[in-house]
Parts: structure tokens; sequence; C-alpha cells
């Protein structure tokens, strides 16, 4: 009885916050046009409400996948009774209609978070910011109440049909499966639990920043009080979206079996390119705050992050990719197409219209000022934007156009972002150096020395020592110097104020960072990025693989390291896998340093194999094994396929670095004191000149 109402309660919640979503964006137009605070206050209380209706709907259909209710039709399809407690929760993400429920609910917790600030100093934004904000909860709404109901319910009807409805059709009862089926066996891990959720947290924060931009141009503020406003907000977008690939990354190698970390998926691409926009916007903006430049180009940037933002969604949701990650073909691809249509339109056309207003102030100077370097940070990640975009869009257009879907693969990404990559890496280091408005060339090359001779250095070191790769030895180079370049504006900065204020180091270095978190912060992220790109060199430069069939006892030599094939145990789990595991013995040297266990995963129920590596890791590199075959009789032998990786474990470092750079970033600045004197009595005034 309890599933009976609380799936008519997670039915009327979102419904209604639907309806509240639509008055909320009308209340809020029509408040902001005729100046009425009180139509624009109440739109800013029917975004609380609608968080409060989603909160419930959420926690029913948790109930629900919690409680196996298969007589709805989405937990049947997610769940199943062999599966953990932790993936049955994170089943609300699992599929379509849940997570389009979940994004609406992120979506809700973001705009009430904002709409219930103190707006004393900016009343003008917040009818035009509820207006933004509540659009786009109306339309993820719209597709969840009418396209993709968490809630409907199977039904057996007197034909003998088992259909999907919220409501029973004429003559039908309702169905009780006794099994779901489960939810897909490559998302039954552990990275379940924070991936989509930080990818979505990062997708739905840009809507923020974005709302901000069209209050400004609506309003005509087009200085830059609308991005300090948004800063932290962007940064924490900016954070999660920057943590879900990351963690995309990880479960990738720990579970697709490719041996890899990234393989241009087009929804992997779909979730990078807003990445790329709003990093890009991330440093453009601090051009217009410090130096009241590159206005148009901000506002370019942070409508197209909204517009890839949902981009990605659609891309994901439509089903028109084929992809590891993308869902099951639905109705919902129209809706979203016309909704990214008309939300960019109507964006590129305020801007236009603002675009006199949003004139800079002063010009770039010098094609080596800091302003410049900005300026082509921002040209480069367009440049890898447009191929990412093409690479992902070529295949639909030419089966739209040609009838046969050409796929764009690893090898067309690499050749084309490579270069834009290296010269990204190399303003990374070149940029810090460079002085606001103009930079003489003298002091540019005197700071330039040191990094480059240490570049210079680290290639003569690697050519001495045999690597003849020049695509590796540049990439060491450049993280060479970027990374030198970086460390040591942080000692010269230390260094000064230690000198003046006679502090102990780990006094200064606190103290420089709570100062200026954003400056450090940046600092510490480009680290970050410099000791991901280490590991990335590492596995693309100078992966080994091969694949043999090794007899009971049988070694075989993988670069440093000899495999023994020790044997193999076929069992059944509580959780409905039959589980192939293979034991191989390392050794290093002639030295036992561990075992390994590959495996393959067979899903009884769904009927799907999964391949989970055995790896021996070290700060030089990973063995990674994965069992491709075996035969019925352990001393037959097992076939293997044998990945050597050097350095990577230095991008999952790198990845921590670099979360610690915008944790450091996001910290409050501290405010200037403000002290007041009083005139002592009895001294009057003197004029200058007197």
């Amino acid at each position: 009885m309890i599933g009976w109402w609380l799936v008519n309660l997670g039915a009327a919640s979102i419904a209604l916050g639907w309806f509240l979503a639509i008055y909320a964006s009308l209340a809020a137009f029509w408040g902001g046009w005729k100046r009425r605070i009180a139509w624009v206050l109440s739109a800013r209380n029917a975004l609380g409400l609608i968080f409060f209706l989603l909160t419930l709907a959420t926690l029913s259909l948790l109930y629900l996948l919690a409680n196996l209710h298969f007589e709805v039709a989405y937990v049947h399809s997610v769940t199943n009774s062999p599966m953990p407690m932790y993936l049955r929760l994170t089943a609300l993400w699992g599929g379509q209609a849940g997570s389009l429920l979940f994004w609406a609910w992120l979506m809700a917790l973001y705009a009430t978070t904002v709409a219930w600030r103190d707006w004393t100093r900016d009343r003008e934004f917040l009818p035009w910011v509820v207006l933004v904000t509540g659009l786009t909860l109306a339309f993820f709404l719209f597709l969840v109440v009418v396209l993709e109901n968490p809630f409907r319910r199977l039904w057996l009807t007197p034909t003998g049909d088992v259909v999907e409805a919220l409501f029973p059709p004429r003559g039908a009862e309702l169905f009780y499966p006794r099994e779901g089926r489960g939810l897909n066996p490559l998302l039954r891990h552990p990275g379940m639990i924070l991936h989509p959720p930080a990818l979505y947290l990062g997708f739905v924060g840009f809507v923020i920043p974005y709302a901000f931009a069209m209050a400004a141009l609506m309003t005509r503020r087009t200085d830059a009080r609308w991005i300090r406003l948004t800063r932290r907000w962007t940064l924490v977008a900016w954070f999660f979206l920057s943590i879900g690939q990351l963690l995309g990354s990880r479960w990738a190698y720990d579970v697709l079996g490719w041996g890899g970390y990234w393989g241009w998926d087009p929804v992997e691409i779909a979730s990078f390119m807003p990445w790329l926009t709003g990093t890009a916007f991330l440093h453009s903006v601090m051009i217009q705050e410090r130096r009241g430049m590159l206005k148009h180009w901000n506002m370019a940037l942070i409508i197209l992050t909204y517009s890839l933002v949902v981009f990605a969604t659609f891309l994901t949701r439509s089903g028109v990719l084929s992809s590891v990650h993308s869902f099951a073909q639905s109705a919902i691809g129209p809706a979203f197409f016309i909704y990214i249509g008309v939300t960019f339109l109507a964006s590129t056309w305020l801007l236009l219209r603002r675009w006199n207003d949003l004139r800079s102030v002063r010009p770039i100077q010098s094609l080596l000022s800091r302003e410049a370097m900005f300026l082509y940070v921002n040209v480069l990640f367009l440049s890898i934007l447009a191929v990412s975009f093409w690479g992902v869009i070529y295949p639909l257009l030419s089966e739209l156009f040609v009838g046969e879907k050409v796929t764009m693969g690893p090898p067309y990404y690499e050749r084309a972002t490579g270069p834009l990559f290296a010269a990204l890496l190399l303003l990374m280091g070149v940029g810090p150096l460079a002085g606001w408005g103009r930079t003489r060339w003298e002091r540019l090359g005197r700071l330039l020395a040191l990094p480059a001779g240490l570049a210079l250095l680290v290639v003569l070191v690697l050519v001495f020592q045999g690597m003849r790769s020049w695509g590796a030895l540049l990439g060491f180079a450049l993280i060479t110097f970027t990374g030198s370049v970086t460390l040591l504006e942080f000692v010269r900065d230390a260094r000064a104020r230690r000198k003046a204020l006679r502090e102990p180091w780990p006094i200064t270095v606190y103290r420089l960072l709570s100062r200026n978190p954003r400056r450090y912060g940046g600092y510490i992220i480009h680290l970050g990025v410099v000791v991901m790109a280490l590991g990335i060199i590492g596995i693309e430069f100078f992966q080994y693989e091969t694949q043999r069939t090794l007899a009971l006892n049988q070694r075989l030599q993988v670069k440093e390291y000899t495999v023994e094939y020790r044997g193999l145990q076929v069992f059944n789990t509580h959780d409905g896998r039959q589980v192939a595991r293979a034991v191989l013995g390392v050794y290093r040297d002639g030295q036992f340093v561990g075992e390994i266990f590959p495996r393959q995963d067979f899903y009884i129920l769904e009927e799907q194999p999964m391949t989970i590596p055995g790896v021996y890791s070290t700060w030089e590199e990973d063995l990674y094994v994965i069992l491709v075959g075996w035969r019925p009789i352990t001393t037959e032998g097992a076939t293997f396929k044998f990945y050597y990786n050097p350095l990577v474990r230095w991008l999952w470092l790198g990845g921590w670095v670099f979360a610690l750079g915008t944790l450091v970033a996001l910290w409050p600045q501290p405010q200037p004191r403000t002290v007041r004197v009083r005139e002592p009595r009895g001294v009057q005034p003197v004029a200058v000149g007197d």
C-alpha cells in the first residue's frame, strides 16, 4: 500500500512542480517588465516550493528503488533483487527517467539557493535570474512529466499485453513482475556513486552564471558586477565538471578493459565540450574584472557553455549516438533539439542587441601582454572545441545525408588536438610572466631563461638515455618548462614575503594562499595539469601491449616484468554473477612482487559479460592484464592481454592536485577592513597650497 501512495505522491509532486516552474517564469517576467516586486517575490517563493516538491518526488522514487517495487516500470528496468543496496539507490540516475528527475532536482536546488540570497544591491537582476532558471526547470520537468515519467506503472491488459502508463488503461490491472531487468552491468561499479552526480552538479551549476549573464544583458548592466556575483558559482560548477571527468576516466580504466583512461567516446566528448568553454570563460572573466576587456568574449562563452550543457544532456539521453554511456533511444530527442535551438538563438539575439554596450574600456596594447595571453587561451580552447564538435556531429551528418554513419576514431582527435594542447601547456608557462598592458622582451626573456634552460637540460638527458620520440621529448620539455615557471613564481613570492616580514616558511605559505586564493589556487591547478600531463605522455607514447595464451605455470616476459599463470577459478556469487578469476604471479628482476587477479564477470540474468583487469601499479608504470578467454580445464591454459602503461599513476595524482587547487581558489578571500578615524577636536582643515 505504501508503494501505491508514494507513486501517486511522486507523480503529483513533479506535475505540480512543472506548473509552478511555468508560473515562476511568467511571474518573474511580468514583475521584471512592469517593475512589480510582489510578482518577482512570488516567483522566487515558487522556486522554493518546487525544490520541496521535487525532494518529495526524489525520496519517493528512492524508496521504490530500494524496496524493489517492480510494478513501477522504471524500478523494473534498472533494479533486480541481487543488486546491493548502494546500486539500487544509485539507479536513481542509472536510467533515463530517473536521471532527468535528478537533473531537475539539482536545478531546483541551485535555483532556490541563488534566489534566496541577499539581493539588496542587485535587485534589478532578480526577476531575470528567476526567469532563466525557471524556464530551464520548466523544460526539464516537461520531459519528466510528459515524456519520461519515472512513476509510470506496469499494467496487464485484458489482451495479455503489459503496458506502461501512469493511469490504468480500461480493464487493466496492476502487473507485479517477479524480477527486474537490473542495472546495465557497465554501471555496476562504486564509481556510480560519484561520477554521474559530479557531472550533473557541473552541468546544472553552469546555468547560474548563464542566468546572471542574461540578466546583465536584459538590464544593460554590462560592468563586471554579474561576474563577481557568479565567480564562486562558476568555480563550483567547473570543479564538479572537472572531477566528474576525472572520475569517469578512472572508471573507464578500472572497468571497460581497453587498457586506457580515455577513448574519445562520443558521450565523453559531449561532456568535455562544456568543460572547454567553461574553462575558457573562467580565464576570460578575470580580464573583464581587472581591465574591463573581453566583454563580448565572456557573454559568448557563457552562452555557448549553457547550450553545450543542454546539448551534452541531449546527446546522452536521446540515443542518437552509439556509446557505452548513452541510454536507449526515446522521444525526448526532438524536444531537446527545439529547446537548444530556441535558447541559443534567443541568447545570441540578445547579445547582438547589446553588442555596443559591451565595448571594452581599453584595447589590447601588446601581443605580449597578459590580456593577449588570455585571448590566445580562448582561441585554443575554442579550436579544441571545434575539433571535438565536428568529430561528434560528423557521424550524424553522414548518416543523414549519405545514409552511412562514419565514426571519427581516436587517431583523428589525437592528431588534431595534440598540437593545440601542447600550445596550451606552453601558454600556461608564458602567461603568468607577462605583464598587464605591455611586456618588454628583455624582461620576459630574463624570466624565461631558467625554465627554458631546465627544459633543454631534461631533453638532453632523455636523448642521452635513448629516447627518440620527438613528440614525447616535446611533451617532457613543456612539462618541465611550465612546471618550473609555476614553482618559481610561487617561490619568488614566498621569498619576498618572508624577507619583508621574517615569517617562518609554513606561515608564509599559508598566508600567501589565504590572502590571494584565486591566484595561488590557479598555480596549484596548473601544477595539477602538469602532473596529469606526465601520466598522459607516458601512456600515450610508451604504452606496450601483447596477447598470449599461457598454460598452467607458464611464464611470459612483459618489459621489466615476468608474469606466471598460476590457475583459474569459476564460481557463482550471491549477486547474480558467474565469475572466472585468474591468478597471475608478478616478478620483477627475479623477485616476487605480488599477485594480480584479472577476471570476467558474467551477469546471468542480463546475459552480459564484464571484463575487470588485474593491475600491478607503481609510480613508474602499471602492469595491466585482461582475461580474454580460457579453456574448460585449467591446465589447458588461458588467454590474456597485457598492457604496460608507464607513468599512469601520475595522471591520478595530478587529478588530486588539480582538485586541491580548485578548493584553494574557492576559499573566501579576506575583505579589507574599514577603519573609522575620528578627527581630533580643534584641528582646522588646511587647503592644499596654503
